[in-house]
């Protein structure tokens, strides 16, 4: 479990039942297990009723056993290692139907993001990017991919946006040498969470700037700092990653920021056409017999 859910559970032991400490001991000892059931099956692996793991549910501050199921479930996505998550995943995933298994899950996701994603939040991160001296993003491993899809077209719109390599030691520092006030961070984050990310956004904080954290969850490490946080839902597929959800966040703010800057994407975009004319990047005449 995460600590989150470890801490809950911890403060409010004194008031469980003998019942409830048996569903804690379960949970507890298979995780793995017990993140995927129903609270029928997890009463009758715990030895009691459904209706003790329902009650044990509201004794946590949840509002039913469905929000303890995904609170159990995301303490067990931030925790799992590689090797883990295939077992998990595999056991998960039908042999027959797979892709439909997972394109589902997928869709799933985004329903859930665009169900809870904060629209202030959204709003402001949009200023925070519109109104930046500088731009950094930053996303560590997996969440490098979605840094990069950002920065490609951030670029086309703003001459100030840097994309930071993955790197060790002190080299993310270096590419950040320079940060302060009036520079805005988009920091990419998901479990299990980067420390060199958590590092980077305190320092970007601790040098003014203004960190716009796309991360899943409230309880992500990146979100309490940020000024603007969007929770934006993933999931495993296999050992790799569901980042759908957070892609969806970036065409968003993609969207709503050209939006604000239309006369300059154009201009811009325009004389990118004739660049990519005269160099022939892009083929063209498709439809004429060779």
């Amino acid at each position: 479990m995460s600590s989150d859910l470890s801490e809950i559970i911890s403060a409010a032991s004194p008031n469980f039942s003998k019942g409830q400490r048996r569903i804690v001991e379960y949970i507890t000892e298979h995780p793995e297990e017990a993140a995927y059931m129903t609270a029928a099956q997890l009463g009758r692996v715990a030895g009691v009723s459904e209706s003790t793991v329902v009650r044990f549910a509201l004794e946590l501050g949840f509002s039913g056993y469905p929000e303890l199921h995904r609170a159990m479930q995301e303490s067990l996505q931030k925790n799992l290692t590689s090797v883990q998550r295939v077992r998990v995943s595999n056991d998960r995933l039908p042999d027959e139907k797979l892709l439909d298994a997972v394109l589902e899950r997928d869709i799933a996701q985004i329903r859930a993001t665009l169900e809870t994603v904060d629209r202030a939040a959204f709003d402001a991160a949009v200023e925070a990017i519109l109104s930046a001296g500088k731009i950094y993003i930053i996303g560590m491993r997996s969440s490098f991919s979605l840094a990069g899809f950002l920065e490609y077209y951030l670029s086309l719109i703003f001459p100030n946006v840097q994309l930071i390599r993955n790197a060790g030691g002190s080299e993310i520092f270096e590419q950040m040498m320079n940060i302060g006030e009036g520079d805005t961070v988009v920091a990419f984050s998901f479990p299990r969470y980067s420390t060199r990310i958590v590092h980077a956004v305190d320092f970007a904080c601790r040098n003014g700037a203004k960190v716009v954290a796309i991360t899943d969850s409230m309880s992500s490490p990146i979100a309490k700092p940020a000024y603007a946080t969007l929770c934006a839902k993933s999931n495993m597929a296999s050992f790799a990653d569901s980042l759908v959800a957070p892609l969806s966040i970036i065409n968003a703010l993609i969207a709503a920021i050209s939006k604000k800057k239309n006369d300059e994407i154009s201009a811009a975009l325009t004389k990118l056409e004739h660049a990519w004319d005269e160099y022939h990047v892009y083929k063209k005449d498709m439809g004429k017999k060779l």
